[in-house]
This record gives structure tokens, sequence and C-alpha cells, in this order.
């Protein structure tokens, strides 16, 4: 008992510290990667250890002892029962047949603290739907009175649900004495209740073994306590996964779209693909490329082509229209007079503006008037043409008359030649050269632009030709206009053709240029996480080791307490591989000294035990705030020398711990009492519309004695039942301690459980049961009563008569039946 208490003292660092410590200590690990474990051990978004312990303290989450459940309307309960609960260290055996509704305060208090039940996980539906209890109509609710150490109030948790509520739903309530409810601190609570959880079900002990190597893993490795680390492992992993996952997207988008570029007839296409079959890729010249709309020079040739344009058609119809109206008057004005009159007219305008200038009194005099008195005349200017005349007053008046004679006979010629002159220059302004474009565009084979530069040729040197034949503008305007439009769409259908093939690979450029950078930017990161996966992955079994250690010991201990008559020895306990990969626990047994697989050897009654080893050792360490351990139908399938083993081994973790244990077999109360074990029995009986009840069950024996008794202060019970029904108790009585008698002095003599319940199990009435117990194994009931005779006549009449008046009246007393009957069990104990 001392080794027990002394192993479950023990107070491990919590998982998450002491591998941060080691971070701290390992001088070999790199900043970055240590860094990556601190954050993946500390996310942003968890609570730190000091705020779980803050959140303790303040529920006073420390030393916490169960006081009373108290159950309306759930599962087998109807109207209210209280279980009361010695709020100490302790075992409490919480005995009822199937469907009396025990197994519903040891849900009712999981479900009260945990919100949810396992023994309910992975069954169908109708486990979830049934919760309600079919007799209770009103609200349902599940209540947990507790006690912590210090003189604070008893913390209560209550959960209730109206009638429309389901199962998840409902008011979930916790308060301190007759405080008012507040919320439940369900986050205050996770933590401690997942690192000690301190509730098992029949169910957690099947999974253990019912499923497949990886469950049996992932249930012992829960029971270790290294979620904390398996979560920070797990994000790392994450992370990795994810980075890989990036790069591997982004080799396998380059080798597509190697693939995919090849033979493709675009210059883009072509230079794309030699970027992408280079060992590094020039990120930043494919980026140019594909950011370049043109897509080089043969696109952009075909867009010059495109954006060439020529004049609208209806200013050169009206252009045309305006030359031939400027020719035709030219021709109407053009006579030889008058084109004698307009050189003469040039002539005179060139020697007058010379005269003028020759002036000495400047050109800013007027030569229109004459001179006045005291005005000098002005010194006269040699003819330039014949050098002998005088160019002078008079002749300058004279000349100006000429001038303006010969303007106005010269007028309609120079208008018309003027509107001619104005044609040709807007003519000169449309047809301009042949455009560079098409000088591009000719170095592409397949389009032909040599009849579109010929009508351009002939369009640029329409303003210099000297022919003028009628209708010349508007030919040569059309046939420029036809070649240009020809090529435009050839050459539209080309650059279609090319945008077509390269399309769909620009976007797909672009997402794989960022999808590479971004790889690029996070490979030091994929390097460091890697690492830290690794170095988490040693530490987090180093601690598992560690940790399994002592459980490991603690489980052997329990083994040996429980296997009694076992030839299967327990070992080493392992757990081989981690949660992302192949992992199964290896157990190291002997069976008679030789090696053997576990799994394959052990009985369920044994893997059973060996998972109620591997949970008691964690429910119980000291850094559990839980004071409490409550374990549901744990005898199932053990036999007779596991069931004294298990009362050994809750008799000593009840040392220092409230042990609460509900069962319907009667094999552990049974084996209680007859090892003396201090204990409470309280015994569940459920009557009529789900009332249940709850009493302090005594010994058995003494139970149906006092049954008898109840019955025979019954004045409204008929002697003929009454009869029956006391001679019925006292030879359940008789049983009883016959039972008890037998099993404690054939055990007491070595004999092997199993030969002890087989020889029990064989005696099939109350005399062959009886003379077990006074006899021995082997005698022959006949000899009974020449035993009993020892003893006084009293001893075999009370035996013929509990026997017989089950069955028919009797004549002797009831109260001296049952006195006697009493005095036969003292007998027996001795």
């Amino acid at each position: 008992m001392e080794s027990v208490r002394a192993k479950s003292g023990e107070t491990p660092l919590p998982p998450g510290e002491l591998v941060t410590r080691r971070v701290d200590a390992d001088p070999d690990i790199p900043d970055a990667v240590a860094a990556v474990v601190r954050a993946a051990l500390n996310p942003p978004e968890s609570r730190s250890s000091d705020d779980t312990a803050a959140g303790s303290a303040r529920l006073g989450l420390e030393g916490i002892f169960l006081r009373a459940i108290r159950v309306r309307g759930f599962r087998g309960i109807g109207p209210e029962t209280v279980l009361e609960l010695p709020d100490g260290p302790g075992l409490t055996v919480v005995t009822g047949r199937n469907g009396s509704g025990k197994s519903s305060f040891a849900e009712a208090a999981e479900l009260a603290l945990t919100g949810g039940n396992r023994r309910w996980d992975g069954r169908s539906s109708a486990w979830r739907e049934g919760w309600r209890n079919l007799h209770h109509s009103g609200p349902v609710r599940v209540e947990l009175e507790m006690r912590s150490d210090g003189a604070r109030a008893p913390l209560t948790v209550a959960r209730e649900w109206s009638s429309e509520d389901a199962l998840p739903g409902g008011r979930w309530t916790q308060r301190r004495g007759d405080g008012p409810p507040a919320g439940f601190a369900r986050t205050d609570w996770a933590v401690p209740m997942e690192l000690y959880r301190p509730f098992l079900s029949y169910s957690e002990l099947g999974a253990l073994v019912d499923g497949k190597p990886s469950e049996l893993f992932d249930a012992l490795h829960q029971l270790l306590g290294l979620d904390e680390l398996i979560l920070a492992h797990e994000r790392i992993r994450a992370r990795r996964l994810e980075l890989e996952r990036a790069a591997r997207a982004a080799r396998r988008e380059r080798l597509a779209l190697r693939a995919d570029l090849t033979g493709i007839p675009d210059e883009r296409a072509l230079h794309a693909g030699r970027i992408l079959r280079a060992h590094a890729p020039d990120l930043v010249a494919l980026d140019r490329l594909v950011e370049r709309t043109s897509g080089g020079p043969e696109p952009a040739a075909l867009r010059a082509l495109l954006a060439l344009e020529l004049p609208p058609a209806q200013r050169v119809a009206a252009l045309a229209d305006r030359l031939a109206a400027a020719r035709a008057a030219v021709r109407v004005a053009s006579t030889p007079e008058t084109e004698a009159d307009l050189r003469i007219l040039e002539l005179l305008q060139a020697a007058r503006n010379h005269a003028i200038r020759s002036d000495p009194a400047g050109p800013g005099r007027d030569h229109h008037v004459r001179p006045g008195a005291g005005q000098a005349a002005a010194d006269a200017c040699p003819c330039p043409v014949c050098g002998r005349g005088e160019l002078d007053e008079r002749w300058l008046r004279e000349t100006t008359l000429v001038i303006s004679e010969l303007t106005r006979r010269t007028a309609d010629l120079v208008r018309a030649r003027g509107e001619l002159a104005a044609g040709l220059a807007e003519l000169r302004a449309l047809t301009e050269a042949v455009p560079a474009e098409l000088a591009a565009a000719e170095k592409l084979a397949y389009l032909d632009t040599a009849a579109l530069r010929a009508a351009w040729e002939q369009w640029a040197a329409l303003p210099e030709s000297a022919e003028d034949p009628p209708g010349r503008l508007p030919a040569v305007y059309e046939r420029v206009a036809a070649e240009l439009g020809f090529v435009r769409r050839r050459a539209g259908k080309e650059l279609d053709r090319l945008d077509e093939v390269w399309a769909p690979f620009a976007p797909r450029l672009r997402d794989w240029l960022e999808l590479s950078r971004t790889v690029a930017a996070q490979s030091a990161e994929l390097q460091t996480t890697r690492a830290a996966e690794e170095w988490l992955k040693t530490a987090t079994a180093q601690a598992r080791d560690e940790r399994m250690t002592p459980l490991a010991s603690t489980a052997r201990w329990v083994w040996q307490s429980l296997r009694q008559q076992s030839s299967i020895e327990l070992g080493g306990i392992r757990l081989q591989g981690n949660v992302n990969t192949a992992r199964r626990v290896q157990l190291e047994v002997t069976v008679d000294e030789v090696d053997g697989a576990a799994l394959g050897v052990m009985s369920q009654g044994e893997l059973h035990a060996l998972g109620l080893a591997l949970f008691l050792p964690r429910a119980t360490v000291a850094a559990s705030p839980f004071r409490f351990v409550v374990i549901d139908d744990p005898v199932q399938a053990m036999d007779p020398a596991k069931v004294d083993g298990l009362a050994r081994v809750l008799a000593a973790v009840a040392w220092d711990r409230q042990v609460v244990v509900f069962t319907h077999d009667d094999r552990l109360a049974e084996a209680v009492r007859r090892m003396q074990i201090d204990a409470r029995i309280l015994e569940v009986q459920r009557r009529e519309r789900s009332v249940v009840e709850v009493r302090l069950s005594s010994d058995p024996v003494r139970r149906y004695l006092d049954d008898a008794r109840a019955l025979l202060r019954t004045p409204q019970l008929p002697r003929s039942i009454a009869d029956e029904l006391v001679a019925t108790c006292c030879r359940s009585a008789l049983e009883a301690a016959s039972l008890a008698r037998a099993k404690r002095v054939l055990l007491a003599g070595g004999m092997d459980h199993r030969d002890v319940q087989r020889r029990i199990d064989t005696a099939q009435s109350t005399r062959a049961m009886v003379t077990l117990a006074v006899l021995g194994p082997g005698r022959r009931i006949d000899d009974l009563n020449k035993e009993l005779a020892k003893e006084g006549r009293w001893a075999v009449e009370v035996v013929r008569d509990a026997t017989a008046g089950a069955h028919i009246p009797i004549s002797r007393d009831l109260g001296e039946l049952i006195a006697d009957t009493g005095r036969f069990v003292d007998w027996l104990a001795r």
C-alpha cells in the first residue's frame, strides 16, 4: 500500500514545460529550430500554464472530493434521487442489478463535469437519443456537489435541460455554497479534466483491447497525458506538410508547363520553355516575359498592322471633289491675256516694293498722297530693269493704279490657284509615306504585304503626281484601303491564333511565378520546420518513455495484485511509433516463463485488469486536483481471484483517494466483506416507474434477517404468506452465511479460486451449501445432520424448517425461527 501511495504521489512536470526546459538547455539546437518548437508548444490561441493554474485556483480546483450526485429524469432514474458519498478518502462500492439505475449516477457525474460520456462514444444514436427517462416528463437535471480542500464552501456543478433541449444543449451552471449560480467555466475545467480524467467506464477498458493496435496505442498514449506535445507536434507537422505541398505543387506545375509549352508556335512560349528547362529558372526574366503584352516581335508587328488607318472615305471623296473643282476653276480663269496680266502684276508689284524700300523716307510713308507745300520730292530710284528710267513719286502713283487694275482682272485666276494649292496641301497631309510598321511586317513569311506596299506608294505619290486623270484619287484610295483591309484581316487572324495558344499559359505562368517565389522565400522555413519536427519527435518519445516507466512499474504492481493464479507475468510496456505513423503497443509478457505476445495470450478479464492498472496511476498522481476516481463496472470478465486482487488494489488507492466503484457483480462487495476491507457499500434498487432508491447495504445475512423481522412485524400480512416469506428470508440468510464461510475456509486452506467457485457452483441446494461450509468439500449431504447434532438439536431443526418452510407451512414460532437462524449464522462465522 505504501508503494502505491509513493508512486501515485510523484508529481512530474507538465510535458510542455519539461520539453521547453530541454529546448533551453540543449546547446546543439539552432535558434530558429528552438523558436519553432517553443511557438508550437505555446501557440497564441492556447492558454498558458499560468492561466490554467489561475483558472484552477479561481475555481478552487484543489483536493476535490465528491459529496453527492443528484439525478432527475436522466437515463434510468425518474424522480430525483441522491447518491450521497463520504467526502474524503475511502472506498465506496455501489451495487445493484442491471437496470437498477446505478450506472446512471456514474454517467451523470461524468456528463456534469465533461459535457459528454465516453461510454456513448462510437455507439449508435440510440444511446444518445435515449437519455431522457421515459417515466419523467419535466425538466431533466444532473447535479454534482463537491468539496475542495481548505475552508471554501462546497462547489456545485449542475446541468438542466428543458423538455425541448437536446443533450448538447441545456443550462450548465456552477456555484459556491449558497451563492447565485454562474455559467460553467468549461475552459478552466478542460485542462485538468483532460490530463487527470477521474472517470473510467467499462467501455473504455474495452477500447484498450477491442480495437486496432493503433487504437490501443492512442488510448494508452492519452493516458500518459502527452496531448500537449502531440498537439505541438501536429502544429509543426501541419506547417511542414503545407510547405511541402507548396513545393511539390510548384515542381509539378513546372514540369506540366514545360511539357505543355513544347511545340507551341509562339515566340513567348518558346522563350518561357527555355527558362523553365533551366536548372534554376530565371524568375525575373519569366516575369518580364509574362508581363510583356506585345509578346515579342511577331505579335507586336501584327498589332502594329492592326493599328494602321487611312483617312475616312468621306474626307477623301470631299477632297477629290475640291481638287476637281479647283482645277476646273483654274482652267476657266487661265487665258493668255490673264496669264500675261498676272505676270505683269507680279513684276510691277515687285518693282513697286523695291521702290518703296529704296525711299529714304522709309517704307512707312504714304506714296498715294501728293507732297504738300514745303515737302521735297523723294529721290528718284533707278529702274532695276533698264537702268535708265527713274522710279519716282509719279511713277509710284501711276504704277499703283495699274496694279489695282491688273489685280482686278486676275482675281479669279489667283483665287482658283489658291484653292488648288490648299487642296493639294490637304492631300499631302492625308497621304503619308509608307509606314515603318509595314516594313516590320514584311519579315513575316505567312503575310503577303507586297500589294499593300505598292498601293501605299501610289497613295503617297499622289500629291507630287503630274497626272490627274479623272477619278485617280478615289481609285488609289480604294485600292490601298482594300489592300490594307485584307492585310489587317490576315494579321488579326494570325494574332488571334497566337493569342489563343498563349492566352492559357499567361495566367498559369503568373500563378507559378507567385508560387515559386513563395516556395523560395519559405525554403529556409521548411528546413527549419523539418528539423524542429524531428527534434520534438525525439523529445516526445523520450518524455513518453519517462512517463511510461513509473506507470509501467505501477501497472506491474497492480497486475501482480490482480492476476493471482494467472501464469502471465507482465514486464515492460512500450509505445512504438507516433500518432502520425504506424503505431502499436509492445507489452512484454511471459507465459510460464516463456516469452509470448500479450494480446494473444491474455484473456479479456486480464486485459481489462491491465487497462485498470494503466488508468489508476495517471488518475491518482499528486498533481491532479481531483481526489476522487469513479469506476463503472470494472469487475466484468474477471475471475474470482482477480476480484479479490481488485479489492486489494482499490483499498490501496482509497488510502488517500476517494474511490467510487459501480458494479452489478456482487463478487466485489462479497470480497470486500470477506477480506474485511474498510469500505462503504451502497445498494441501488429501481422500483416501478423508475423510482430509484439508495440504501446502505449491510452484510447480506443481516439484511435477510432484518427483512424477516420486518415481515413478522407486518400485521396486515396473512399468516400463510408470512410463514413462506419469513422462511425464505431465513433460508437465504443460511445460504449467504454458508457461502461466506465456504469461501473463507477453502481459500484459507490454499484452494485455488477457480476450484472454490467450481465447488460452490455444484452446491445446488441450501443443504448442499451448508454441507460444503460445515463439512468441507467431498462430504455427503446425509452426514450434515450428524455434524449439526453435535451443536444441538436446534441447529438441525433450523436448517430443516428454513429449507422446508419456503415450500410447506411450518408449525414452529416464526420469531423463534428467526432467532435460531441468527444463532446458526453466528456459529458459522466463528
